[in-house]
Parts: C-alpha cells; sequence; structure tokens
C-alpha cells in the first residue's frame, strides 16, 4: 500500500499566477478565487480547514463553512461550547485553508478570531433552514453523548416544543470573524515549481512576498 502511495503522481498545468495578477487587497484576491471554484463546479467551495490550538498546546483542524468575507476578515459560524469554540476562548490565533482541487489552487489564512456582533449571529441564524437551527439547540457540540438516537429524540422533542413558533438562537452559538494578518496564495505549477505569494500586514499595509514552492 506504502508502494502505491508513493507512486501516485500528479503534474499541475491547469493554471498560473504572476505578481502583476494579483489584487493589491489580498480579502479581494480571495473574493475572485472563490468566485473561480464556484463557477468551476466546486464541491464545496467555501469549505475550509480550521485549525486552533487547545488549551494543552495541541493542535486540532476540522473542516468548516466560509458564510461571510468581509472587508476585515473571513466569517464562520458554529457551538461557542464546542473543541474549537474553547480551544479559541484559549488562544484566538487560527489558521484556516481552502483547496479547490480542479482549480489546483490553495489558499492560507491566519489571523486572530473574534466574536461577531450578538445581532449579526441572530440575523444569520434567523436565515438558516428550520431543522439546522433546531440541530443547533439539539446539540451539544463535541460533548460525549450516549447514543445518536438520543440526539434524535432531543431534535424532535424541540421539534414538537416549537411547533408554530420561532425557534431562538442559543447563547451559546454563533459567529467568529477571523481578522487576518497573513495570507498565501498557491497555484500549482509544471515540474513542481508551483506559484506562491505571501501577503503580510506591516505598518498599515498589505506587503506581497514571493516564496519558493
Amino acid at each position: 500500500m506504502n508502494k502505491e502511495f508513493q507512486d501516485l503522481r500528479k503534474d499541475y498545468v491547469r493554471g498560473d499566477l504572476s505578481l502583476e495578477r494579483l489584487d493589491a487587497d489580498p480579502l479581494a484576491q480571495l473574493d475572485q478565487w472563490l468566485r473561480d471554484a464556484l463557477e468551476a463546479g466546486a464541491v464545496e467551495p467555501t469549505a475550509m480547514a480550521l485549525s486552533t490550538v487547545t488549551p494543552s498546546g495541541a493542535p486540532h483542524s476540522r473542516m468548516v463553512l466560509l458564510k461571510g468575507l468581509e472587508k476585515d476578515g473571513l466569517v464562520f459560524y458554529t457551538n461557542y461550547n464546542s473543541d474549537k469554540g474553547k480551544a479559541i476562548e484559549s488562544n484566538p490565533q487560527v489558521s484556516v485553508l481552502f483547496f479547490w482541487p480542479l482549480l489546483e489552487r490553495q489558499v492560507r489564512v491566519e489571523g486572530v478570531a473574534q466574536k461577531v456582533a450578538p445581532e449579526v449571529s441572530d440575523a444569520y441564524f434567523a436565515s438558516r433552514p428550520r431543522e439546522s437551527r433546531l440541530g443547533a439547540l439539539a446539540s451539544p457540540q463535541s460533548s460525549v453523548v450516549e447514543s445518536y438516537e438520543y440526539l434524535e429524540k432531543t431534535w424532535l422533542k424541540l421539534k414538537e416544543e416549537y411547533e408554530g413558533k420561532e425557534v431562538p438562537r442559543p447563547a451559546h452559538w454563533g459567529g467568529y470573524i477571523i481578522k487576518p494578518h497573513i495570507f498565501e496564495f498557491w497555484q500549482g505549477g509544471h515540474g513542481r515549481l508551483h506559484k506562491r505569494f505571501r501577503y503580510k500586514w506591516e505598518d498599515g499595509n498589505w506587503i506581497i512576498e514571493t516564496l519558493a514552492p
């Protein structure tokens, strides 16, 4: 099996990237690449691997969905009592990674996660499907539960309880905005000469650096 993995090869030939073609604003560049991924038919184009550090110092990664690209950062939503929420409470430094195989592109972002205003979380929560809102109430995310049947029963009980009523946003559920200080844009290149450009926030400006692959 190891030999099979070792022999896997793929050359990257779909696209190119140059310093001259990069937007001076990395958030604008990310917005364009997200739109490219959507247009290309990427599965879950807004999916990103979120990495946090636990209170004990261990790294922890999981997939989340980008739900907003604002002028000052990237927004996602979760349970504040989840493993990721506890990690962010202890250490707000986070990293996210987008990967779009169809376009042979990836983007890495590092920054500080902060909770969004409650009214922002309220508005997004109200826009979610009713079943998802009930799920946020029913699931003690990251906690050990006796069974999935228990969760299903809790969900059905809440569905009955809120029949004909608005499902309120629980206080432990809401959004974070990642305020970035580093972006890295990666475009696969022929012969493993991948194109890598890093944006760094220095003295109130974005500085772009070219990185070796």
